[in-house]
């Protein structure tokens, strides 16, 4: 097994904020992507729920089968010279906010012709994509142990998750033109931050590399397949209550004034648990750390299915102690990649061909998520604004019971492929037998 060298790249606060801050104008336009956009077009252009649900399943399904192929691009990228990769960068943000005013301020009004909406939405989510996996990357090309690696992450993903917030509620205080504004501001001040970041070190090439098979490569070895088995079951058990909440909130706890008390909640105590998990990792280290926060959120949503009409005390608790736990998701599945990669002999030189499948996993787990939980839900009797215990108890079952199945089944694949030490082997990381 090659091993990478240890990195030289310049880790101290200041240089990981300025590379982190682009993940807040990320994540701050992502929100009204893939959440708002069907709404305003529905209620706003009059666009029907059925051609409305074709073209978002088209450009959905474009964005994420795509993504493998931006990451070779961005590992093109890299080979020539970070100015490359920041250069692809800038071009990518400039259609960026492009695409996201003509998608919120129309130049067309006829819904009869909503082609036009798809093509906008496929060139703006490819330049999103192209920008998160490089972003992603260069994240991982600054390598480090397992402190370094998780303190990279957390700084991209802690900045992601105050854009989150402010996306939640500058649409309805501001209206989507000073949104607009604000977004643009955003990414300009991000994109000039990550340019003054330190670059990652130059890795050094082999002599020969393939020059076919690259886009598949990552596949070739079990423990990226065993990541990503445990990543997409995880995945999905957070992606389920995400697409329920909503219904949780308004007919099993009737407390629909109480949305805000109960999202604000959620990603503040994400975004305060990152520290809390830096200085973990450094004690159990990163799948250990990943399984407690797996173990953490079965136990939270084991205690949500237990609350009733008027519980917003507990839920508000629900609601923190899962955030803790949505920080462990977030910060350390993407150090454990990068590790792995890493310990692979493949830094420097394929990160964006893992990062690229990595995203499409992500994106699939939404719509996994909704296309289990939503039939599944009418299937055992649920209809929005149902009182009948049937369909309440259905709602609990969606909401709370099937994510804890699926988290204790990617902490039991964690636990076997990453935690339990292999035979004859020091590292997580090695293959099979």
């Amino acid at each position: 097994m090659s091993h990478s060298p240890p990195s030289t790249a310049p880790s101290g606060t200041g240089n990981l904020a300025a590379y982190g801050l682009l993940g807040l104008p990320l994540a701050f336009m992502a929100l009204p992507l893939y959440v708002h956009l069907p709404n305003v077009y529905a209620s706003r252009y009059g666009l029907s729920l059925a051609t409305l649900g074709g073209v978002l399943l088209l450009a959905r399904l474009f964005d994420a089968f795509t993504d493998p192929w931006l990451g070779r691009l961005g590992d093109r990228l890299f080979a020539r010279s970070p100015r490359h990769v920041l250069m692809a960068g800038a071009f990518a943000a400039v259609l960026l906010v492009l695409g996201m005013g003509l998608l919120f301020f129309p130049p067309w009004l006829r819904p009869g012709e909503p082609w036009v909406l798809l093509v906008v939405l496929m060139l703006t989510s490819l330049a999103f994509s192209l920008l998160a996996i490089t972003h992603q990357s260069w994240g991982a090309r600054l390598g480090g142990d397992e402190v370094q690696r998780t303190r990279i992450v957390a700084w991209r993903e802690g900045a992601g998750l105050l854009g989150v917030v402010l996306a939640s509620v500058l649409p309805s205080w501001l209206g989507w033109g000073p949104w607009l504004a604000v977004f643009t501001l955003a990414l300009a001040m991000g994109v000039w931050a990550w340019s003054c970041s330190t670059p990652p070190p130059r890795e050094p090439r082999p002599a020969q590399m393939p020059a076919q098979g690259d886009l598949f490569h990552p596949w070739r070895h079990a423990p990226f397949r065993r990541l990503m088995a445990v990543f997409v079951l995880s995945g999905m058990a957070s992606a389920v209550p995400a697409t329920l909440v909503l219904f949780f909130i308004q007919d099993r706890l009737q407390a629909p004034a109480q949305e805000p008390l109960f999202l604000a909640s959620y990603f503040v105590a994400a975004a305060l648990s990152m520290p809390i998990w830096m200085r973990t990792v450094a004690r159990w280290g990163l799948a250990r750390c990943w399984l407690a926060g797996m173990l953490l959120a079965v136990a939270v949503f084991v205690w949500a299915a237990s609350l009733s009409v008027g519980d917003v005390i507990g839920f508000v608790g629900v609601c923190v102690l899962s955030g803790l736990a949505l920080g462990a998701d977030l910060a350390l599945p993407g150090a454990l990649l990068a590790g792995m990669i890493a310990e692979r002999g493949d830094r420097g030189q394929r990160e964006g061909a893992y990062f690229g499948w990595w995203n499409l996993a992500s994106k699939l787990n939404l719509a996994l998520a909704a296309g289990l939980a939503l039939p599944l839900l009418e299937l055992l009797g649920y209809r929005p604004g149902t009182t009948s215990s049937e369909g309440l108890q259905a709602l609990t079952l969606a909401y709370a019971v099937l994510p804890c199945t699926l988290k204790l089944l990617a902490a039991a694949g964690l636990y076997l492929a990453f935690v339990r030490p292999l035979p004859s082997s020091p590292s997580p990381f090695a293959e099979a037998p």
